[in-house]
């Protein structure tokens, strides 16, 4: 099971039945049965298949190691790691290290990467590491930095690890979403998908989306929901996801309307990561709740929450680029500070040697050494 997913969808169902019984308890029953014909009598209905399906990722052994991890975490905050015995509970998995846009604020996207580069997750490597993972893993995460629909075999690695009775996620710009392959996608068994719609309009969208057509994504989202009434599926979970940047956050409102009219399970409003940001940027928002930068008294930027000498993710998950390597989180870009490589030796073994080892103390002394670090909203 997806413990933090159940964690995350757990007080939306209570407030939602809370909020029922409140209704009944004024004694306005007519009220009461408005109230549950309409959308939120089936969002109540959905999240509670959702719970329903989370539960059959339980098991024993996950379990146990998803304590061990966080009480090790827990730990950590007083300096001292306790990693050895433990495996991560959540991967990201690079499907393809390429991507069909250009975001300004993206790597992947500024980068002019020639054919030679462009590289796809090698799939028996993949199942390899799904059956030597699967006793402890919990979350497989479809994507890291290139857009995971340019793999044709994402519907066979979603499958796979399914199958292996692992919770699955990916996140997708869209434009390659169509009627054949969102029926792959929701036969599949994935629990949750994430697409990108950075704006309304069209001319909003491709300010950041640069060579996308928002209406390509639309019709893909249309698609998915389609064949999950079809198939009679309540997976995946479809979110939208809007980055909030100063050029698009006139039209959160609109977004709110889209999504409803999409018929999205979720709409997301995500704080941008910037690059250049410690002098400003034209990209900053200006409405403080979707900062994650804020302006110091010498008018210079840095990220608003504080970087304690310890991080959850590097202690719980791991990522692997379409290479094999073996980084400690998303963050790594440029896969600087890679533990090693699948391809040569196992995954545990490249998350317990000295160079893992010494990156966790590194970071328990002193997380702000590191320059990816200082874009971080994990603590």
């Amino acid at each position: 099971m997806n413990l933090s997913y159940f964690v995350t969808i757990l007080p939306r169902f209570v407030k939602l039945l809370f909020k029922s019984l409140l209704i009944y308890s004024l004694q306005k029953p007519k009220l009461l049965n408005t109230y549950l014909k309409q959308r939120n009598m089936l969002l109540f209905l959905d999240n509670i298949r959702r719970l329903l399906i989370c539960f059959h990722y339980i098991t024993f052994n996950r379990s146990v190691n998803f304590l061990k991890s966080e009480i090790s975490y827990l730990i950590s905050i007083f300096g001292v790691q306790l990693t050895r015995s433990i495996s991560p509970f959540f991967l990201s998995i690079e499907t393809a290290n390429y991507c069909n846009l250009h975001c300004p604020e993206c790597p992947v996207g500024i980068r002019q990467a020639t054919k030679t580069d462009q590289l796809l997750f090698d799939i028996t490597l993949y199942k390899q590491l799904i059956d030597n993972q699967k006793s402890t893993l919990q979350h497989v995460i479809l994507y890291f930095q290139g857009e995971p629909l340019l793999n044709k075999q994402l519907p066979e690695f979603i499958e796979y690890a399914h199958k292996a009775n692992i919770y699955t996620s990916t996140s997708t710009n869209g434009q390659f979403l169509n009627k054949k392959n969102a029926r792959e996608i929701v036969l599949s068994g994935l629990d949750k998908l994430i697409v990108s719609v950075d704006g309304s309009t069209q001319e909003t969208y491709e300010s950041y989306r640069k060579g996308g057509k928002l209406q390509k994504t639309l019709d893909g989202i249309k698609e998915l929901v389609y064949w999950k009434k079809e198939l009679k599926s309540a997976t995946p979970l479809i979110e939208i996801q809007f980055i909030v940047l100063k050029t698009n956050e006139h039209q959160l409102p609109d977004m709110k309307r889209l999504a409803k009219k999409m018929k999205a399970d979720r709409l997301t409003f995500k704080t941008a990561q910037l690059y250049d940001f410690e002098n400003g940027n034209d990209r900053l928002t200006t409405i403080k709740k979707y900062a994650r930068y804020k302006q110091m008294p010498d008018g210079k930027y840095q990220i608003r929450n504080s970087l304690p000498n310890h991080c959850h993710r590097i202690w719980s998950g791991a990522v692997i680029n379409a290479h094999g390597e073996v980084l400690p989180c998303c963050y790594d870009k440029n896969s600087e500070f890679s533990f090693g490589n699948i391809n040569e030796n196992p995954l545990n073994a490249c998350l317990h040697n000295k160079k893992a080892t010494d990156f966790r103390n590194t970071i328990l002394q002193n997380r702000k050494q590191y320059e990816m670090c200082q874009n971080c909203t994990s603590k």
